[in-house]
């Protein structure tokens, strides 16, 4: 199991400074016992919908595993996550700034029965560099997802394992089969309500459920000041949008319909 401190959100200059090393950072008590409640059953209204329509076998990422993609946003239990006073203070000190963007908010889930996932991170190569001397890995953190879990994280319900320090790594990320039992067992546990901030190139990966409930957690996507998606979609209604904070509009400014 890796071993992971948990901040208080009022601990902003040690997040930033752990994240910078790790390329995540855990924060405890980011929502209110409201707030997740109503998280949690939002969550659970959409993976029994997604699950009916999707078998276990024909799940999204594989045997019994499910994404949600980026336009759960529009959703109040995923909109509420947007401007989060206890999260935004952290990524204003990540990047130095708090002209970072908002591009959508989602999450995944697996459930009893799926198998380890491959390590990977989640976002492609976007320097076209001729000389070859300028990689995603060269730069600080580009696109950072904020993470809510839902239930407890344990080894047994298919908890995600990280690689810490691996977001500035150039080496190639190991296939399963070659994965050293030290990476497969640094599982990252933590109990329900924790709040992960990752930088989305450090290498992670889900890990089998092998119990009878859902694993799932909810995400919300930001984009640094100097970094933009291409072909980015206006996923937001403006009806929506519209009913968002100030703080909440200025992030989504660029995803809402025209």
């Amino acid at each position: 199991m890796l071993k992971v401190e948990l901040l208080d959100p009022s601990q902003v200059d040690k997040a930033a400074a752990l994240f910078h090393r790790d390329g995540f950072v855990v924060i405890k008590n980011a929502l209110t016992p409201k707030q997740f409640a109503f998280a949690k059953a939002g969550a659970k209204r959409e993976i029994t919908r997604q699950m009916a329509e999707l078998p276990r076998e024909k799940g999204n990422r594989g045997l019994a595993r499910y994404s949600f993609n980026q336009r759960k946003i529009h959703l109040p239990e995923w909109s509420q996550l947007i401007d989060l006073p206890t999260t935004l203070p952290i990524l204003d000190k990540i990047w130095g700034n708090s002209d970072y963007v908002c591009i959508g908010a989602g999450g995944d889930y697996s459930g009893p029965g799926a198998k380890i996932q491959p390590m990977h991170t989640d976002v492609l190569e976007f320097f076209n560099d001729p000389l070859g001397q300028t990689t995603t890995r060269d730069v600080p953190a580009p696109y950072i997802s904020v993470n809510l879990l839902l239930v407890d994280f344990k080894k047994i319900n298919g908890a995600t394992r990280f690689v810490p320090g691996t977001q500035r790594s150039r080496a190639a990320i190991p296939a399963l089969e070659d994965e050293p039992e030290w990476m497969r067992g640094s599982i990252l546990c933590a109990p329900a309500g924790t709040v992960v901030i990752r930088d989305v190139r450090c290498w992670h990966g889900g890990t089998a459920n092998k119990s009878d409930e859902v694993r799932a957690m909810l995400d919300v996507l930001y984009l640094a000041p100097w970094f933009r998606l291409p072909n980015q979609k206006t996923i937001l209604p403006k009806a929506v949008y519209k009913t968002f904070s100030p703080r909440a509009k200025e992030l989504c400014r660029f995803i809402v319909e025209s």
